[in-house]
């Protein structure tokens, strides 16, 4: 008896009468999918526009992040959820609906993961600001080789836990990767974290004056792994960014006034009421540069060899050369006042006193020898 061979063309009549038999589901299920599918292009177009403006806007806002995220939803991901709605409308075979079921967890995965992506980057962008230095671009281009690399490897590990295959053992491995890539390149990896803390919170920026334990120097480059500055003295600082934060520093840059102090001292045979009239005097000279203003002018304490006063003024002036030529004029203006008022400054000196046997108070040298 001869064997039957099967045929290779496929019954197009039982899929003609499926979708005969099935023709309403199949025709409520295409208007749902036309329906999304419209609404998510429509998302899409607005998305692409807020976009196109934030190149006018000076700050990019919260409809820009959204609008980013919109505008990157790709047609493939609109074709398979069509599919998907159509085929759980019309009840296709089972394993047809496994194959659209597989499609769409696979395309959805990577369309989770670009909208992840997106979200994040257009976040970093919205926090630090588009235009920005290289370095600034630099760190945003790692920042996406990460954020790409770990959405879509979670991507990976999705798609293969939803095909049945047992990821435990490559997240495992993936793990035990990491740790070990991470602990050899602790040092890289901790001064470019302390960059991108730098860059993204902003403790200073390029061209601050900022001070740290002793040194007092000028921002020039904020890199990867080291920050140059330079000192006020005029060489050149490099500090590696993580020893850089930790220090506590200080930005001269942020302060909206300087407070300096001047200390002196007067004799103690100054009039009381010239005491009190410090302030008065000292006001002239303060007042007379440019952002500053005199605070107090007082006595302060009773020192070994006279009366310890301090000036204490504010000066709006951030450049250290202005600063200390404001100082400068300052000095010689209360140096003048003072001269003028018969005021004399108090120095290192000692007085002593000769008493006879009887108590009463001699001179300590010899008396002039008479004619």
């Amino acid at each position: 008896m001869a064997r039957r061979i099967p045929d290779p063309i496929p019954h197009t009549e039982s899929v003609i009468d499926w979708l005969i038999a099935h023709r309403e589901q199949v025709v409520s299920g295409a208007l749902v999918a036309l329906g999304i599918v419209a609404l998510m292009l429509v998302a899409r177009f607005v998305g692409q526009r807020m976009v196109e403006r934030e190149h006018t806007a000076e700050r990019i806002g919260w409809r820009t992040v959204i609008g980013r995220v919109l505008a990157r939803t790709s047609i493939a991901f609109m074709v398979v959820t069509a599919v998907d709605i159509v085929a759980t409308y019309a009840m296709t075979p089972v394993r047809a609906q496994r194959l659209v079921d597989i499609a769409f967890i696979i395309v959805f995965a990577f369309q989770a993961a670009i909208w992840g992506r997106e979200l994040i980057l257009a976040m970093i962008a919205r926090r630090v600001g588009e235009h920005s230095d290289s370095t600034l671009a630099n760190a945003t281009a790692i920042i996406r080789v990460l954020v790409s690399v770990a959405f879509f490897a979670l991507a990976i590990i999705v798609i293969l836990d939803n095909l049945g295959v047992n990821v435990t053992a490559l997240v495992a491995g993936l793990g035990i990767g990491g740790i070990a890539i991470g602990l050899a390149a602790q040092g890289i990896f901790s001064d470019l974290f302390a960059a991108l803390s730098i860059l993204f919170d902003r403790p200073f920026r390029k061209g601050d004056t900022v001070r740290y334990g002793e040194t007092t120097a000028t921002v020039e480059r904020i890199g990867l792994k080291t920050t140059r500055l330079r000192a006020m003295t005029g060489e050149q600082v490099v500090m590696a960014n993580t020893k850089l934060l930790e220090n506590e520093i200080h930005n001269l840059n942020e302060a909206s006034q300087r407070r300096q102090t001047l200390l002196f001292s007067l004799v103690y045979q100054v009039p009381l009421a010239a005491l009190k009239e410090l302030g008065e005097l000292a006001r002239p000279a303060v007042e007379a540069q440019r952002g500053c203003k005199l605070v107090r002018c007082i006595p302060i304490n009773f020192g070994a060899s006279g009366i310890d006063c301090e000036c204490v003024y504010d000066d709006k002036a951030k450049e250290p050369d202005t600063l200390a030529r404001h100082k400068a004029a300052i000095i010689t203006g209360l140096l003048g006042a003072l001269a003028e008022r018969g005021l004399d400054f108090a120095y290192p000196t000692q007085t002593t006193f000769t008493a006879a046997p009887d108590g009463s108070l001699v001179m300590p040298y010899a008396p002039p020898a008479k004619g």
